[in-house]
């Protein structure tokens, strides 16, 4: 094994595990390209339902959400705006939602809305293309740096401040944001900070090797056969899953003060605690705030898992000290 997670007996909160044992575990052993599509779907038909705010929180009342379109030379690119009351130019926290194959900016409104409103910046979240059999991560991952550098070199028309600028992903997100900031470090784009939520950090062969996983392989919001599924749409054969995994990348210095965010049930735990100890080694300042009672996924769930709300506040902080 490659880490040894924190031992626990916790389980996640009981609304959690309620709210799962209602949805049917795909089989991903024989998804066809149809079932995903209807499992993606379905997944983002219940969280931009009309109740879906008790289960992923009320967005804050003082800021303005709407969709705009980022224009690119050969793809348009929704994005998702969280923007607070201002005639200032504003930080940017560019934010990738998690979730890979299925997800939609929409999930993320609440803590989003709240960093834009607490943090007094311009939350940008990208609706990136899902994984399917013919979408690889790298899709993704350009979507997230297209965005990420499009809206730099177009700062002065969405009013942001392009010196106090940072990236933020959840999960298979945390994935692009870290490999976004890997590309603004080599492309010379100065980035503030990175937040990195429950990170998926490994596609290689070694994804799977980890003690978190093993202790926590059936969990409500992420399994083992999960994992393995997204790994398999994310690396398709004749792809280099390291250059796809920050965990594995060449040089990890002079990167951006980074805040690890890891719930502790959680069978990726150890990604992000691995990859904490490799950007330390690299001479990154990180700092790492886990929560024992919290699983994968937790900080889009506030209205089921408590520790949501001093994880966001964690987050507020920690942008709002590198936004001075």
């Amino acid at each position: 094994m490659l880490k040894t997670a924190a031992s626990t007996t916790h389980q996640p909160p009981l609304g959690v595990r309620l709210v799962y044992a209602l949805r049917k575990e795909p089989d991903y052993r024989t998804m066809s390209p149809a079932d995903l599509a209807a499992f993606g779907e379905v997944a983002n038909r219940i969280v931009t339902s009309r109740f879906a705010h008790l289960l992923t929180g009320f967005p804050h009342s003082g800021v303005t959400i709407g969709w705009q379109q980022v224009q690119l030379p050969d793809r348009t690119i929704r994005v998702r705006v969280y923007r607070p009351d201002s005639q200032a130019k504003l930080p940017l926290v560019l934010h990738v939602h998690g979730g890979g194959y299925v997800g939609t900016a929409v999930q993320c409104d609440w803590i989003n809305s709240h960093l834009a409103a607490r943090a007094s910046a311009v939350v940008v979240s990208v609706e990136h293309r899902l994984m399917d059999h013919d979408t690889p991560l790298a899709a993704i991952v350009d979507d997230g740096w297209d965005v990420l550098r499009y809206v730099f070199q177009h700062a002065a028309d969405w009013g942001i401040d392009p010196t106090r600028v940072a990236v933020a992903g959840e999960s298979a997100g945390s994935m692009v944001a870290a490999l976004s900031a890997l590309r603004a470090r080599d492309a010379g784009l100065s980035l503030r900070a990175q937040v990195l939520v429950n990170p998926c950090v490994d596609v290689t062969s070694t994804a799977l090797d980890y003690d978190s996983v093993s202790q926590y392989p059936e969990t409500p919001t992420l399994t083992r056969e999960g994992l393995e599924f997204f790994r398999r749409l994310a690396v398709p054969e004749g792809t280099d899953p390291r250059s796809l995994s920050p965990l594995y990348a060449d040089e990890l210095g002079g990167l951006p003060p980074t805040l690890v965010v890891i719930p502790v049930l959680d069978p990726v735990a150890d990604h992000g605690r691995v990859y904490a100890d490799r950007l330390r080694a690299a001479g990154t300042t990180v700092e790492v705030s886990e929560y024992a009672k919290a699983g994968h996924a937790f900080i889009s769930m506030p209205g089921l898992v408590p520790q949501a709300k001093p994880a966001r506040d964690r987050i507020v902080d920690f942008l709002c000290a590198r936004f001075r």
